[in-house]
């Protein structure tokens, strides 16, 4: 008993008459007539009384008309999902990001998502980029929001986010009158400064840029994640450089202003593994990230 079969037992059922059903079927008689009796051995019932040149269902016909319909209907579907699945419209994509990317970057990207590809289940796994890069590699993610980019043959990147550094000050502190900041403003001042393993993205990044204006801070205190960055310096106890997305945190008692240096920016990239096999995330790929920008404000 094979699908065909109970489609040309469906329609016989629904039509009882063989030339109707056959012109449903955009097939002849005779092939029709054919396929009912092979489903009838092949079952040892008869499915059709053709008393009187009339075709009425038997019995055994009228329960097996339920079951064929239901199991027509579920091949169907069947065969809609997996080409759905094939083409990346259903699917998971495991989905690692930075605690920095979940201020603004990541919820847009989840919620772009959710427009585009409503049938997709993103899971969410929030960790420091090393990790997330490790976790792509051992294929334990599908793609990943990082800061760094590792020398990795096996994965491709693309950026998706530029955003200046800024100055966190807090509130009331002298500095805080000025509208735009030199980077000399911070020498010798008591300074929060990223970690240089846990936090080694943004201590290069600063380091490098103090160092090549010749501004010597004094730090105070070493952190590896910019909220507590922020808390410190709401504390009064040290000035701090971080990227503009930290105004998302909206934290009280801490002021931003710009820094007078050209560029000096935080890169966010989008990383995957090059040979990947999903093709919910080959859909993520181009209908999410293809234009990640195109509906964010700036950052100013």
């Amino acid at each position: 008993m094979d699908l065909r079969q109970l489609e040309c037992f469906v329609a016989v059922a629904e039509e009882l008459h063989f030339g109707r059903a056959a012109e449903r079927l955009c097939m002849t008689q005779p092939p029709l007539s054919r396929q009912i009796k092979l489903l009838e051995n092949e079952l040892e019932v008869e499915l059709f009384s053709r008393a009187q040149r009339q075709i009425r269902l038997t019995v055994a016909g009228r329960c097996l008309l339920d079951e064929a319909r239901r199991l027509i209907a579920g091949a169907r579907k069947a065969r809609v999902t997996t080409r759905r699945a094939a083409a990346g419209e259903l699917g998971v994509v495991n989905f690692g990001y930075t605690t920095a990317s979940a201020y603004r970057l990541m919820p847009e990207l989840l919620a772009k998502a959710a427009r585009v590809l409503p049938e997709v289940a993103v899971d969410l796994h929030e960790d420091i980029s090393v990790h997330l890069v490790e976790r792509l590699r051992d294929g334990l993610l599908d793609l990943a929001l990082v800061r760094r980019i590792p020398a990795d043959s096996a994965l491709e990147f693309r950026r998706v986010e530029r955003e200046p550094m800024m100055a966190a000050l807090p509130a009331g502190h002298v500095l805080a009158g000025q509208s735009a900041l030199a980077l000399t403003a911070f020498n010798r001042q008591p300074f929060v400064m990223y970690a240089a393993q846990e936090g080694k993205y943004f201590h290069d990044l600063i380091e490098k840029m103090l160092a090549k204006h010749g501004v010597a801070p004094r730090y105070v205190h070493f952190v590896s994640q910019t909220q507590s960055l922020l808390g410190i310096v709401r504390a009064g106890l040290g000035l701090g450089i971080v990227p503009a997305s930290a105004r998302e945190l909206c934290l009280p008692g801490i002021e931003f202003r710009p820094l007078k240096v050209r560029g000096v920016h935080a890169d966010m990239y989008a990383a995957w593994r090059r040979q990947h096999q999903n093709p919910a995330l080959s859909a993520f790929l181009e209908k999410v990230l293809g234009r990640p920008s195109a509906r964010r404000t700036p950052w100013t």
